[in-house]
């Protein structure tokens, strides 16, 4: 009987796969009580969680610790977000967290979730609408509990950078119950006392007593509000939506204090920096002008009109040497020009060739006679020599036989 049959790898692998494509095993939220929770030396931390029902096995990865903000022990209830996938050396399925929060946490990070991505879909996280803070603000408005650390210590800082920025504190519930509508109201009355600024924040807390700064009103209500608003609830570990919205995230009130008052001192050693600087360029700038001042006078005094004439009169002469030498130079050419066409005429000219014991004759029209083929017996011609003219007759003609011209070669008859 054939039986199919698998290695243990095989079996291992085809599980694997079944876990890989279940869309909800990839992410998953899991609660339960922690039990024989271990932190490995190489940072990975190990524990199970279980219920009434049964256990799972869990492993948070060194690499995933930051999703873990406190120190996970045994005992504690909480919420773990990650993948269920096979361990295939000991053949079982583990849970591999991303996050783990403690339980009462859990359901408001999912709402905290579901809101951060509402609001980032409707862009309201979205660079290009966080406004500028003012670089030296006079009015500052604080949204806060006017109770507790949080304003005393914006009031501290604030006054110690510069004790000239005017604070108004709205008192605002910052956690329970009408805390929101309290947040609001104060966001909206400070813009229209036109502050510079709004810091809306408080201390550090729970996630449950920070949840105001989480809700969808608040967040509206800093993202409409034409003031520039700063985020400055809890922690530096805190991220809450009213960071996310506003345009400017302070990890605690101290800091925002810090960012939004400009520190007096500084400013003033900037003046005077500044004072220094202007009293230096100006003393420069004074000196530039005095020596522009000498070098106008000088212009002044080569600029009168009797320098002008001086100075055209031998501008005049210098043109006048400068002509003169380029009209011998133009003329000396012109004559060297001339004899070479004198020359060239004196080796074309008839009287020339005469002079040279030729002659030139002519029938009575007046035709140049250079055959004897154009004259008869007893026809008159004349001959033209160097020193006169010669009327004559033909008495009679002897045609010449010319050689025949070499082969390449031509001869041109009289």
């Amino acid at each position: 009987m054939h039986r199919n049959v698998y290695t243990v790898k095989q079996v291992n692998d085809y599980i694997e796969n079944m876990f890989t494509q279940d869309f909800m095993l990839n992410r998953i939220y899991v609660k339960g009580e922690v039990s024989n929770c271990k932190y490995h030396t190489s940072g990975h931390i190990y524990f199970s969680l279980k219920d009434e029902s049964g256990t799972i096995a869990c492993v948070m990865f060194a690499g995933a610790r930051a999703g873990l903000s406190f120190r996970l022990e045994s005992g504690q209830n909480v919420i773990v977000l990650g993948r269920i996938s096979v361990y295939k050396r000991d053949g079982r399925y583990q849970l591999y967290a991303k996050e783990i929060l403690l339980e009462g946490a859990g359901l408001l990070y999912e709402r905290y979730e579901a809101l951060k991505r509402k609001l980032d879909e409707m862009g309201m996280f979205a660079a290009q609408y966080k406004k500028k803070l003012p670089a030296y603000v006079r009015k500052v408005g604080i949204v806060t509990a006017p109770t507790g650390a949080a304003i005393q210590d914006m009031i501290r800082v604030s006054r110690q950078r510069n004790p000239y920025v005017q604070l108004i504190l709205y008192p605002a519930l910052v956690q329970g119950e009408g805390a929101v509508p309290s947040i609001v109201r104060g966001i909206r009355m400070l813009e229209k006392q036109r502050v510079d600024v709004i810091i809306v924040g408080r201390g550090g807390g729970s996630i449950e007593e920070l949840w105001a700064f989480n809700e969808e009103e608040v967040a509206r209500a800093i993202f409409d509000c034409t003031v520039p608003v700063v985020s400055a609830v809890g922690h530096e570990t805190d991220h809450l939506i009213s960071d996310e919205v506003a345009d400017l995230r302070a990890g605690t009130p101290s800091i925002a204090a810090q960012q939004v008052v400009y520190e007096y001192t500084v400013c003033k050693a900037k003046q005077e920096e500044y004072a220094l600087r202007l009293r230096r360029q100006m003393r420069q700038q004074i000196q530039q002008e005095r020596q522009r001042l000498e070098q106008l006078s000088l212009k002044v005094h080569y600029g009168h009109p009797q320098q002008k004439l001086n100075e055209r009169r031998q501008y005049a002469e210098d043109l006048k040497m400068r002509l003169c030498r380029q009209m011998e130079q133009r003329i000396k050419a012109c004559r060297h020009e001339l004899a070479i066409y004198i020359e060239k005429m004196n080796g074309l000219s008839p009287l020339k060739k005469l002079n040279q014991g030729y002659a030139y004759v002519e029938n009575k029209e007046k035709q140049t006679i250079r055959s004897v083929s154009q004259v008869s017996m007893g026809e008159q011609i004349r001959i033209y020599v160097s020193d006169g003219i010669l009327d004559a007759e033909v008495k009679g003609r002897q045609d010449v036989p010319h050689p025949e011209p070499k082969h390449g070669t031509s001869v041109d008859r009289p």
